[in-house]
């Protein structure tokens, strides 16, 4: 059933033509330069910097705004930038996500697409930029050409939720080859010896989702990320990020205090961009909001 609905919502991949077969050095060009993601955690770690990373939904309210969301979180002072591929079946987003990636979708809004905004769009950002994306579009268009194509489009790094450890291995692989770093996720049910293995397998940081159960904005940040966070680092000495219900200053300032090294928002965000009313509205929503993240994140 989820491969069925996400071939419906697939779309042909255009032919190229000579124009864009003479820019390809160009895109090389800008992939090569594309700061990596552990490098900026490096940096961040060295200057006693905590990492801000936001994420959005490309397509949500349109491509051409999700280009400008990222130039403006960019400008903002964001450290690494998720952006999501809206997809059809988002097994671990809650609500607003799934909501915006079903107005993403319905306005036609396809892989493709989002990787030809992002080709435009991140070679002029500071911020490396993680893709998003489910694991069934990758599969579609082929892994080592997914990867390749992302790399050179601009990206940084790769995230795909639905596959777990046992299954990463070719995806690794096909990342180192293209150049990109792959970043996996631990959660609160995960045991102690199998957050070890997902760390030592992660690339640039580890994803700690903070609840059980899917994103969404929370009225609080629970308590046991402190130990999670506690226990993530007795195994790894790799940048710990938290993530999943962090949607106001304070909870970033509490993940900050309880030893993290990155803080993660993404629904709040989100929800402001595509939720405002009008594409104007939505960026001055989502900037207002990530100011105030950003500045309550040392």
């Amino acid at each position: 059933m989820m491969m069925q609905r996400c071939l419906r919502t697939a779309r042909p991949v255009a032919r190229p033509t000579g124009r864009a077969n003479r820019c390809v050095p160009v895109c090389q060009a800008a992939a090569v330069q594309t700061k990596s993601v552990s490098g900026t955690m490096a940096e961040l770690k060295a200057r006693g910097k905590i990492a801000f990373i936001p994420f959005i939904c490309a397509g949500d309210p349109d491509l051409e705004t999700t280009s400008l969301a990222l130039r403006k979180l960019d400008e903002i002072g964001a450290d690494v930038i998720e952006l999501g591929v809206p997809y059809s079946d988002p097994l671990a987003d809650g609500p607003v996500i799934q909501g915006a990636a079903t107005r993403a979708l319905e306005k036609h809004t396809t892989l493709d697409r989002v990787i030809e905004m992002v080709r435009r769009t991140a070679p002029g950002m500071k911020a490396p930029l993680v893709m998003f994306t489910y694991y069934n579009p990758i599969m579609r268009k082929g892994l080592e050409k997914f990867c390749q194509t992302i790399k050179d489009a601009g990206a940084s790094g790769l995230l795909v939720p639905d596959i777990p450890l046992e299954e990463t291995v070719l995806v690794r692989a096909a990342c180192e080859a293209a150049g990109i770093e792959l970043v996996l996720l631990a959660t609160p049910t995960t045991p102690q010896p199998r957050m070890r293995a997902i760390a030592h397998a992660s690339q640039g940081f580890v994803y700690l989702v903070s609840v059980t159960g899917v994103t969404g904005m929370k009225e609080t940040v629970e308590s046991r990320v402190e130990g999670l966070v506690s226990s993530l680092k007795e195994v790894t000495d790799k940048p710990i990020c938290v993530g999943f219900g962090v949607s106001r200053p304070e909870h970033a300032q509490q993940i900050v205090a309880w030893g993290a090294d990155g803080v993660i928002c993404g629904s709040a965000l989100v929800k402001a961009l595509g939720e405002s009313g009008s594409p104007a509205a939505g960026l001055q929503a989502m900037e207002v909001l990530a100011r105030s993240l950003r500045a309550a994140i040392p």
